[in-house]
């Protein structure tokens, strides 16, 4: 029997655990690095380098406290529609990341398009699935006469405000200006119901203009409110936060290997930042990635079908209800007509609170964000807009548990929140 001395038992023992260590099964995974132009590439992914809150120049009133707090009730009364029964929150319901976890949206009836986030919406340029509209208070007014969602008319919201509100409305535009009552309070202007457009063609072009000047307002007092609604810092953002403060340990324990390897998979070979970048891990764009209206359903042309819609809109920044000069009406001015390239494309959402919110895409087709990156793994052998063809079983895996690190707190900024005096 050989004797090994005292000294070599710990060698020894070391060595059993680093053989057992590289058993089938049992090997162990290397650590993640990052240089130092990947963590500048996170941190332009971070909260961090989210800027402040812009200011719309077509609206000058989405920084008033007190045009906020008209904002926040009004997107609560559910009296702003034909049933008395659906309110902006019903759609957009503060413990579900501000959207209904819902296929497609449902108001007073189900629409073709599912409820989109309101996370750090005052960032976007261009809104809803397709983009129809150009602001975020010319958004807010589209639900309203939209008979699938609220259903009334802008002649009825003005009633409303006149009986609700009167008081808060003076308080931050002036007084109401004086319409007769009697109008029928269906009328707007319209093509598809000829009740409601033969009664808005019954009421004088001067009225008309007021109707749709305090119909404007309310849009502008709403968009006060939803601009507050923002994220807060995720695992990810408190991850990339150590990495900058060169805390390597402390970034560790935020983030698993597991997730850093599908961060790293984000960044490079998955393609995903071709459209996910910046703080919101969106760029804002349109792009056809492939995804078939769902069965029975009409034919929707995305991007295609709201280029004339938002030129056209009286509501748009260049219309005679905003607050802008043609000269800060960039976007609207210059933006892509063509038609043709944005069939069927809709808008890159964002991936903030992405695992919180399925179903996926414009009108719910696919369950979960594992499904959505197979859908694009097997989109990508023919679709110029996706570049995820050769991903592993073990890089979705990863992704996934990426992705769940965006999920954080979504919060309304009660600071920019003010007081309104009591109405009737």
């Amino acid at each position: 029997m050989i004797r090994l001395p005292y000294l070599a038992w710990p060698a020894l023992l070391l060595a059993a655990v680093l053989i057992l260590a590289m058993q089938p099964g049992q090997a162990q995974q290397p650590g993640v690095t990052w240089s130092e132009k990947e963590i500048e590439t996170l941190k332009s992914m971070s909260l961090m380098s989210l800027p402040p809150l812009p200011d719309d120049p077509s609206n000058d009133y989405d920084t008033n406290p007190k045009a906020a707090r008209l904002g926040e009730l009004v997107f609560h009364d559910t009296r702003f529609s034909e049933n008395g029964e659906v309110a902006c929150a019903s759609c957009h319901l503060e413990d579900k990341v501000f959207q209904d976890g819902l296929p497609t949206a449902e108001g007073l009836e189900v629409g073709p398009r599912r409820t989109m986030p309101l996370i750090g919406v005052a960032y976007n340029d261009w809104f809803f699935w397709a983009g129809r509209n150009d602001s975020l208070w010319s958004q807010t007014l589209d639900p309203i006469e939209n008979p699938l969602e609220h259903g009334i008319s802008r002649t009825k919201t003005v009633y409303l405000v006149s009986t609700h509100y009167q008081e808060a409305y003076r308080t931050i535009f002036g007084p109401m200006p004086e319409i007769p009552g009697g109008y029928p309070d269906i009328a707007r202007p319209t093509q598809e119901e000829t009740e409601a457009s033969q009664a808005w063609q019954s009421i004088d072009k001067h009225h008309r203009d007021l109707i749709n000047v305090v119909y404007a307002n309310i849009g502008k007092a709403v968009a006060a409110y939803v601009r507050t609604i923002m994220p807060e810092p995720a695992p990810f953002d408190r991850f990339v936060q150590a990495l900058a403060d060169g805390d390597r340990q402390e970034a560790d324990t935020i983030l698993s290997p597991k997730q850093q390897r599908g961060l790293k998979t984000f960044l490079g070979r998955g393609g995903c930042t071709d459209c996910h970048t910046g703080p919101l891990l969106t760029n804002g764009a349109f792009h056809n990635t492939g995804v078939n209206d769902l069965p029975g359903s009409e034919y929707d042309a995305g991007r295609a079908a709201a280029i004339p819609k938002v030129q056209h809109d009286r509501f748009n920044c260049l219309g005679p209800y905003s607050d802008a000069e043609e000269s800060e009406c960039l976007q609207l001015r210059f933006m892509d007509t063509d038609t043709e390239k944005y069939r069927q494309a809709f808008k890159t959402p964002t991936l903030r609170s992405v695992v919180d919110r399925p179903p996926y895409f414009h009108a719910g087709q696919v369950e979960t964000v594992r499904g959505v990156i197979e859908f694009y793994m097997e989109e990508s052998e023919t679709n110029p807009e996706l570049n995820h063809v050769d991903l592993t079983p073990q890089d979705v895996d990863e992704l996934v548990a990426f992705l769940e690190s965006l999920s954080g707190p979504v919060r309304v900024q009660e600071e920019l929140i003010g007081a309104l005096p009591r109405d009737k």
